[in-house]
This record gives C-alpha cells, sequence and structure tokens, in this order.
C-alpha cells in the first residue's frame, strides 16, 4: 500500500493523526514524486515507454501511477481518440489508443494536456493502463500488479503470541508460533503454519492475485457447517523476496474472520476485503 490507500496518512481514513488540519485545494491530496529506477513498457513485442524521467502521481483513495514525459513515449504509435473524462483534482483527460502492428489497445494512454492550477505538474505527462503493456520493467527487474511504492514497507516478525481464528464460532487456526506481517496501509496480517490451521476445513479455490511485492498468492475457501466462506485464507507458495519469510504459511483475512490474540478479540478493520 502506501501514503494515500488503506491506512496511509493521506488516505481517506489515516490510522493515525497530525497536529494539524489538512485541507487540500481540491479535496485530494495529489503528490508528484520523481522515480529513480528506469521504467520500460513492452507491447507487442515493441517499448513504448523508456523513461529516466518517469514520475510517481500519489492520489488520496488510489493506487499510485507512473507518469511519463510525452518525449520518452513512442507518440507515432498513438492515435488520439475523442474520449475525455473529468477529474474534479485534476482536470480533463485526453486519451489515445495504442497501434503496434496487427494489436491494438483503445483509450490505453491519458494525459491532461491543461491541467487545473494545483495539479499543473501533470502537464506534458502521459499515464498508460497498466493492464496494457504485456511486460513492465525498473532498470531490467519485471514488476507485477502495479508499481512499487517507495513508501511501502513489508516487515515480518516470529511472534510467540497465542493467535486464533474462528469463522462461524469454530476454530479453524490456533497458533503460537505464527510470523506478523506488518505491511504499510494495511492490518497486521497473521501467517500460521499448516499443521496449526484445520486443513480439513479448507477447499482449494481457483482464485489467483498478484501483489507487487510479495509475489502470486493462491487461496482457500472455508467450510463451516453448511456455510462456504469464499475466499477467505490464502498463502504465497512463490512468494517474492518480501514474503519469503512467510513462505507456504496460510493467512486469514482479518476483515472476515473473528481473531483473537492473546485473548483478546480484535476488532475487523475496514478495508477493500471487507464484506
Amino acid at each position: 500500500m502506501s501514503l494515500t490507500v488503506g491506512r496511509g496518512p493521506f488516505a481517506e481514513e489515516p490510522a493515525g493523526r497530525f497536529n494539524l488540519e489538512l485541507e487540500p485545494p481540491t479535496g485530494s491530496v495529489l503528490f508528484f514524486d520523481p522515480v529513480p529506477q528506469r521504467i520500460r513498457a513492452l507491447f507487442a513485442g515493441e517499448t513504448i515507454v523508456d523513461s529516466s524521467r518517469a514520475k510517481l502521481l500519489h492520489e488520496t483513495g488510489h493506487l499510485p501511477v507512473y507518469y511519463f514525459p510525452l518525449e520518452d513515449v513512442r507518440t507515432d504509435l498513438l492515435e488520439r481518440t475523442d474520449k475525455h473524462t473529468r477529474c474534479p483534482h485534476k482536470g480533463e483527460a485526453s486519451y489515445w489508443s495504442l497501434h503496434v502492428g496487427e494489436r491494438s489497445a483503445p483509450d490505453a494512454v491519458w494525459g491532461y494536456e491543461d491541467p487545473i492550477e494545483p495539479a499543473s505538474f501533470l502537464r506534458d505527462h502521459v499515464a498508460i493502463y497498466w493492464h496494457v503493456p504485456d511486460e513492465w520493467f525498473a532498470e531490467d527487474e519485471q514488476l507485477f500488479g502495479h508499481p512499487r511504492d517507495p513508501y511501502s514497507r513489508i516487515d515480518v516478525y516470529r511472534t510467540s503470541r497465542r493467535v486464533r481464528v474462528s469463522v462461524g464460532g469454530e476454530t479453524v487456526a490456533d497458533s503460537v508460533r505464527t510470523r506478523a506481517l506488518f505491511e504499510t496501509g494495511l492490518p497486521t496480517r497473521y501467517y500460521f503454519p499448516p499443521e496449526d490451521v484445520r486443513l480439513d476445513l479448507l477447499e482449494p479455490s481457483p482464485k489467483r492475485t498478484r501483489c507487487a511485492y510479495k509475489g502470486s498468492a493462491s487461496y482457500w475457501h472455508v467450510r463451516v457447517g453448511e456455510e462456504r466462506h469464499d475466499d477467505l485464507a490464502w498463502a504465497y507458495p512463490d512468494p517474492q523476496h518480501d514474503a519469503e519469510p512467510v513462505r507456504d504459511l496460510i493467512a486469514f483475512f482479518n476483515e472476515r474472520v473473528d481473531l483473537d490474540v492473546d485473548g483478546q478479540a480484535q476488532e475487523r478493520p475496514r478495508t477493500q476485503w471487507s464484506r
């Protein structure tokens, strides 16, 4: 997560407090931050952007987005479209479709040619929808999921505190040897050794997600009695380096289970995974 999403300091519901009231002029915090890495994106075998001058736009309620100077984008592969959208915090956006050989991506690129004054730094920059390129790279390392945020941090600690997860009154996991994963702007996630989980209550799910920092996650449903709780647990069987300490351990969504830590019931956090 980051400065502007989850419970980050400039998110809609920050976890902490400032000693002053922040009242952004447009109702949203925008932070345009230089990216130190060379960023590239490939589509249909062509490099469509190659920039050492990329910026990350942090905006309240949104994941960071790469913006690139027009000079670093293959504008010869772009075709202006009639689409326009209006953002109250940035102004009117124009769109371009991307064409490489026989492949096209409609309205794949956008930019604010005449942004409102508080967002004037966006002028002469464009962004590309993350899902459009076939590959993204920072230097020579491939990126997945979304741009990595320099203000996001992941720490994993062993803990001997007793952590218990219950679903519908049934204990599903109970351990004094979990690993607690702390990720910027997100609730603490407790990862259990499989031996401390009621595996008989877990059913494999086809769902897979990709985290920019932790890698690809596999999911399980949890069945208690006649009720199935979909995609309630997950693990990283082949993690990226940030999640290596929790390889093959199982976590549950705090938002949708009853969680006790050392006998103290934990309040369910409110996130995008709440139901």
